[in-house]
This record gives structure tokens, sequence and C-alpha cells, in this order.
């Protein structure tokens, strides 16, 4: 725990089984209170390797996506009595000792959640980023900044922490099950005006590391531009959006999946 707050790592993870020691390995337990792994119908080892390292594991029968893997996580998290959820992906390619820094900044009370960025610092190049996907994800950035007013060094993080709050009072099961859940659940906390941090992150790109392929790369692109858009709009008053639309009151719902035995 971190001054009485109970911390989960939340690991969305597919086909991660030659990575995931590591990245479990790395992970401080001596602030982390509950690692979870949601695994989205690997082909793999993924879920008995997670058991034997002792996590709590969650297998989906059927692969439910990207973002369909976070909202397991998240709702496995708060029934499981997180304060700070943060989501890491179980690839290595983020530092996952920076977990403590990230909850730390929460903590504080000075943020109600925190990216890990790439950007951040020379980190991406020199950590083998692709130049085209550094080249989109700046110039993403840039244009997500002018239209949702905001002044983030990155969006596309796949390192984030957020308090229990943020997570109880978004309306999660309105974003999509696919890639582009990070920035409309991103575009949702801003919506709500919560306060966003940011940290410099290294990154490794390798082998067995996950990552898009361009194709899709071009989905999420215009996804998150859509989404960017709508915000923009919708905070201006000139079309509401339902991701947008008010929800108080709003609480995750509790996770229905049984954990593996």
């Amino acid at each position: 725990m971190l001054h009485g707050q109970k911390i989960a790592v939340v690991l969305p993870a597919y086909n991660a089984e030659a990575t995931l020691r590591r990245t479990f390995d790395d992970i401080p337990k001596d602030i982390v209170d509950d690692i979870i792994l949601i695994d989205d119908a690997s082909r793999d080892r993924t879920a008995a390797l997670a058991e034997s390292l002792g996590i709590h594991t969650i297998r989906h029968e059927r692969n439910r996506g990207y973002g369909g893997n976070q909202k397991t996580c998240y709702r496995a998290a708060l029934a499981r009595g997180a304060d700070i959820v943060v989501m890491l992906h179980p690839d290595y390619q983020y530092a996952p000792r920076l977990v403590t820094a990230m909850a730390s900044m929460i903590v504080s009370g000075e943020y109600d959640a925190v990216l890990a960025s790439r950007i951040l610092g020379k980190g991406a190049l020199a950590g083998g980023m692709p130049r085209y996907k550094y080249v989109a994800n700046r110039v993403l950035t840039l244009l997500q900044n002018i239209l949702m007013g905001q002044k983030l060094s990155e969006y596309h993080s796949g390192y984030r922490a957020w308090s229990r709050q943020v997570i109880e009072t978004i309306p999660l099961d309105r974003c999509s099950d696919d890639f582009v859940f990070d920035n409309q659940m991103l575009a949702l906390a801003m919506h709500a005006d919560h306060r966003i941090g940011e940290i410099s992150c290294p990154t490794r790109y390798f082998a067995e590391a996950s990552s898009i392929n361009f194709r899709r790369s071009v989905v999420y692109g215009f996804g998150v531009l859509r989404t960017a858009f709508a915000y923009r709009l919708h905070r201006l008053g000139l079309r509401q959006d339902p991701l947008f639309a008010p929800a108080e009151g709003t609480r995750v719902r509790p996770v229905a999946e049984t954990p593996r035995r």
C-alpha cells in the first residue's frame, strides 16, 4: 500500500507468454497489493504461466478485443478493493518499476490519473519505436491537444494509472472494445475534468513485444481523430455525442468472469 491506499496492477494479456515473466519480475511488490491478469483467449500458455506466478488470473473464453479486455481488468480490480489501478501491458515494452512513481502521483492528491509517456525525453526512438509510428504519434497528439484543449505529450501510451474514483464515475461500457478504447477512456476523464499527469517512460521495441500492424494503426488513427472531433463539438455544444452524455451515478458493473482454477 501507499499511505493506506491499495494498489492493483492489471495486465490485459493476449499471447504474452514470452514476456510475462520479465514484466512480472519488475513489478514493485513492496507497494503493489494485487496483480490481476485478464487473458483474452490467448493461443499460448499465458494463463497457465500467470497462475504459476501467483497472479490472479481471469480468462475470456472468446477474444473480446483490447478494449473489452481492459473493461474486465478494471471491473476485477475494483471488485477486489483497489484504490489505485495501474494498467500495464505484459509485453515488457514499458518499465514496470515506474508503478511506484505513477501511483505516488495519485496518492499525493495532485492527480486523478497518470500517463507514462514515451515521448517525454528521448526514449521513444532510442527504444526502437518505428519512425512512422513516432511521427504519427506526434501528429495525432498535436491535433488532439488542439481539439481537446490539453497539453499532453502523448495520448497513446499503454501504461496508465487511475484512481478508483475516475474508473467508478466514467461510463466505460460506452467505449469501444477495440484499440481506440484508450483514447475514449482518456477523453471521458478529460470531459469530467479529472486531473491528468504525465511521467517520462522508456520504451522497448523487440520481436516479442506486441504491436498492431500498419492497417490497424491507420484505423486506430482515424478512430482517435473521430473521438477528438466528437469531444470538441460536444464541449462547444454544437453536437451532442452519446459517448459524452451525462452519466451521473455511473458505476462500473461487477466483473462476471470466473477466475481459472
